[in-house]
C-alpha cells in the first residue's frame, strides 16, 4: 500500500477514486451520500477545490478535480476524507441504521489493521490519483466516470444517474449536485 497521495503537479487536473474499505456498499443510503456532497461543496467554497466531474457509487466515489488556490490537492483530499469519515461514523452511531452494528464493527476492524488509524477506517488510504495530462486521457476518464453506473447495471444511460455529473454534462439537467467546471473537448 502506498503511503500518502501522489499529486506530482500541483496545478494539474486529476482523476481520483475514494473507496470504502472492503468495498462496503455504504452509499446506498441518501444520508451518507449527502455527507459526501456537503463536504465537496465545503471544499469548493473554503479550500479551492475545483470539481470537473463526479460520480458517487455505492462503495466508491470518482472525481475529476483540480485546485484554484494555493492549498495542495493532497491536503484537500486528506481533509475531505478525514471529515467525511468522522461525520459518517457519527451518523451511523446515532442512527437506526439496520446495518449499524455490522458497519461499526467493519470500520473499527479495518482501523485496527492499519497503524495510521487509531479507532476506525472508512476510506482505503490511497486515492489512486491519475494526472490527466492530455485531452485524450481526460476524455477517457470522464467517459469512464460517467459510464460507471451503466456498467454496474444501475441505469441504462449515464444521464439518468442522479449522483453523477453526467446529467449536467448531457444537458438533461441544468444543475449538478455540486458546482462544476465543465471539461470541454
Amino acid at each position: 500500500m502506498t503511503k500518502g497521495y501522489k499529486f506530482h503537479d500541483p496545478n494539474a487536473m486529476y482523476f481520483v477514486t475514494f473507496t470504502v474499505v472492503q468495498w462496503i456498499d455504504l452509499f446506498t443510503r441518501n444520508i451518507y451520500r449527502e455527507i459526501v456532497i456537503e463536504s465537496l461543496k465545503y471544499c469548493q467554497e473554503h479550500k479551492g477545490l475545483v470539481i470537473h466531474a463526479y460520480c458517487i457509487m455505492s462503495n466508491h466515489v470518482h472525481l475529476i478535480i483540480s485546485r484554484k488556490e494555493k492549498e495542495e490537492l493532497s491536503g484537500i483530499v486528506r481533509d475531505f476524507k478525514k471529515y467525511t469519515s468522522r461525520k459518517i461514523m457519527r451518523t451511523i452511531g446515532r442512527s437506526t441504521e439496520s446495518r449499524k452494528g455490522w458497519l461499526l464493527w467493519l470500520f473499527r476492524s479495518s482501523g485496527l489493521k492499519n497503524s495510521n488509524n487509531t479507532h476506525f477506517q472508512l476510506w482505503i488510504q490511497d486515492s489512486h490519483p491519475i494526472q490527466l495530462s492530455s485531452e485524450t486521457i481526460a476524455a477517457q476518464r470522464l467517459n469512464y466516470l460517467h459510464n460507471n453506473p451503466v456498467k454496474a447495471g444501475i441505469v441504462y444511460a449515464p444521464e439518468n444517474y442522479i449522483f453523477s455529473s453526467a446529467s449536467a454534462y448531457s444537458g438533461y439537467l441544468d444543475e449538478a449536485l455540486v458546482d462544476l467546471d465543465f471539461l470541454e473537448f
